[in-house]
């Protein structure tokens, strides 16, 4: 069976060439006689793929000297507890912008470890914008200002970096990470997901900067303490190793096909057909303010919502799946991460217009 086109919002599409290597190495990795799925995670094999995985990694985001880099477990949802309890103890505060339902439950569940200040809120728009940074009611005293860079049910995404001054920048990058080039050094603090943008569910990675480490709370378990994990090369307790190895050979990828410059340029382009029928027709919309659309995640509505099973149905049948929105805000959703073609994007497009032609 050909493989379809993919439009999950994570976790995601994969590239070929990726999944093809790892195929071919899933019985022997390297003359090694096993599987990466069966290594030790302190024997010299595996600690290699760890090293060269972080070394790639930062080569890619040009991340400074004075981060670490954290292979962790329990994803974003498993960060919302992990930032603040890391984090916030420095003074009991943090600022929280919320710009969707991702960046709302990271504030929601920061509450249980100190005092959250809600610095902007785009729900009134029903997350249709981003607030102008002029709008935000920053507390200097913050321990943190967080973000989420790209919510992945709104669609509604930073193209731009906010100036917090000095205090720490956090951001939920999950759904953006390798997406474009960045300047790391604005940041206090990045994690990420891997299974939209950097391979399979399991693995997240944390890049945060050295003066950040060592004030967690005292209720911090050790496994999610971030001086205890940069201490352990994050190897205090058995990381996802399988899933660093995959992450590790999308980066290579990514390297190989140009680096994050090209990423932007291939996203780019691919949303812009996309966004460009969207605006043309006026069979199909889209609610988010042109100046906030995500590159990744693409939502739209049909003119008549009782035709939006038929539209998955029709799409399915052509080999397009996960194409549904997410159920708090309803009608369709294309998410277009790295390794979602162009060939892709232009074959959906085409449903689209062939599908308006026959309802509108």
């Amino acid at each position: 069976m050909p493989r379809v086109f993919n439009f999950s919002p994570g976790p995601a599409t994969l590239p070929e060439a990726v999944l093809r290597q790892a195929a071919d190495e899933m019985m022997d990795w390297h003359g090694s006689g096993m599987s990466v799925m069966e290594m030790s995670h302190r024997g010299k094999e595996f600690i290699a793929i760890h090293a060269e995985a972080e070394a790639t990694l930062r080569e890619l985001m040009g991340i400074p000297s004075g981060y670490k880099v954290l292979f962790m477990q329990g994803g974003a949802i498993g960060e919302n507890a992990i930032v603040p309890m890391n984090l916030i103890g420095t003074n009991g505060k943090a600022d929280y912008v919320v710009t969707g339902d991702w960046s709302k439950k990271s504030a929601k569940e920061a509450k249980t470890y100190g005092t959250v200040n809600i610095a902007a809120n785009g729900e009134p728009s029903k997350f249709t914008a981003i607030p102008k940074q002029s709008e935000w009611k920053l507390d200097p005293a913050a321990s943190y200002v967080h973000i989420c860079s790209n919510e992945t049910i709104g669609g509604v995404e930073f193209h731009w970096t906010p100036d917090t001054g000095s205090v720490p920048l956090v951001a939920d990058m999950s759904s953006n990470i390798l997406s474009r080039p960045i300047d790391v050094g604005k940041y206090g603090l990045i994690y990420a997901g891997a299974q939209k943008n950097m391979g399979p569910s399991g693995v997240t990675v944390v890049i945060v900067r050295d003066d950040l480490l060592g004030h967690a709370l005292p209720v911090t378990p050790s496994a999610f303490n971030y001086q205890t994990q940069a201490e352990a090369d994050s190897m205090y307790n058995t990381p996802p190793t399988y899933s660093i190895y995959i992450a590790g050979l999308v980066y290579k990828h990514v390297k190989a096909n140009g680096g994050l410059a090209a990423m932007e340029e291939h996203n780019q382009a691919k949303a812009r057909v996309l966004y460009d029928y969207l605006d043309a027709s006026s069979f199909y919309s889209n609610p988010v303010a042109k100046e906030d659309r995500s590159l990744m995640n693409v939502p739209f509505k049909l003119k008549d919502d009782s035709l939006d099973e038929a539209f998955l149905k029709g799409a399915q049948a052509k080999g397009m799946i996960q194409l549904k929105g997410h159920r708090s805000v309803g009608g369709m959703r294309a998410s277009i991460y790295n390794a979602m073609s162009m060939e892709g994007v232009k074959a959906l497009v085409a449903y689209m217009q062939e599908f308006e032609k026959q309802h509108a």
